[in-house]
């Protein structure tokens, strides 16, 4: 049910229940073209660029969500292998950029989902059938198109996309609080240093991914306004530690804000990074040009 609901949300499959199963099944099949196209083909088939391409996600798929036992299974990493270098090869302008594999993993787990019980850790996919497993890798791949079609320049040459998020994100937190903008100033330290990855990963790596899903719900929510709204999820996060940061020197903020404790977090205290990031919006939004730049 909540991945039929993921799919709806993200327009992949259209809300009218009669018309769902023809699109979904058209789609799939078109899908499994794509990987028979790309993918399945040797590399002598393969330009160079695209061999470098192929063997970097290779590399980082089992990097990807690394804590997660489930994520090491060499099942679901082929998988998320295929969805990337596929998507990768049908989106020239961008390729593949690392830190998009992590987006890939919410849509695999609400899918899933639909076909395993129990806690994620217990979940093994040996029972999972093969048409299965390339029905959830389809619905993940065209997921995946439809949540970056807004947010093309996020990775493409230079990545201009974040690069205005963490600009904006510094003004944001200017204006919401000054004593810690004027201390990260002081202290030496660029937004780009620590941000960069939060856009880059939409804060998956920040949190617990237990918590990720809920992160995705509004994410999804947000459509095409999401980039806008990422910007107040990230001041309020950061603003989490207002405190601690000002009281830290310039290493001292590299290494906490690389390593944050937000390992036992549970959905109260992203709730509260969420309902500060509405109200401050809600604040906001009627004068835009405090975000102006």
């Amino acid at each position: 049910m909540y991945g039929g609901f993921f799919c709806w949300l993200q327009g992949y499959a259209p809300p009218n229940k009669d018309r769902r199963e023809g699109v979904l099944t058209r789609k799939r099949l078109e899908y499994v073209e794509c990987v028979s196209q790309y993918y399945d083909i040797p590399d002598s088939e393969r330009s160079d660029e695209e061999i470098t391409m192929l063997r970097q996600i290779a590399v980082d798929c089992p990097r990807t969500v690394p804590d997660v036992t489930f994520f090491q299974n060499h099942q679901i990493q082929k998988s998320l292998e295929r969805i990337l270098y596929t998507w990768a090869i049908r989106h020239p302008a961008s390729g593949y950029v690392q830190g998009i594999n992590d987006l890939v993993t919410p849509f695999l787990v609400v899918f899933l989902s639909e076909h395993l019980d129990g806690n994620m850790d217990t979940w093994s996919v040996d029972n999972l059938s093969a048409q299965a497993i390339s029905n959830i890798e389809a619905d993940c791949y065209w997921c995946l198109s439809k949540f970056l079609d807004g947010m093309q320049d996020h990775y493409t040459f230079a990545q201009p996309g974040i690069q205005r998020l963490v600009f904006r994100l510094k003004e944001l937190v200017r204006r919401i609080d000054e004593p810690v903008s004027k201390h990260i100033e002081e202290q030496g330290l660029e937004f780009l240093q620590f941000a960069f990855r939060w856009f880059n990963c939409l804060l998956i790596r920040e949190v617990p991914f237990h918590l990720v899903t809920r992160l995705w719900d509004t994410y999804l929510a947000e459509g095409d306004y999401l980039p806008d709204f990422l910007v107040y999820i990230s001041a309020s996060f950061l603003l989490t530690w207002s405190d601690k940061l000002q009281k830290l020197d310039f290493q001292e903020m590299v290494m906490f804000l690389q390593h944050l404790p937000t390992r036992t977090w549970a959905h109260h205290e992203l709730e509260m990074v969420l309902s500060r990031a509405y109200m401050w919006h809600t604040m906001f939004k009627s004068s835009p040009s405090h975000l102006a730049g």
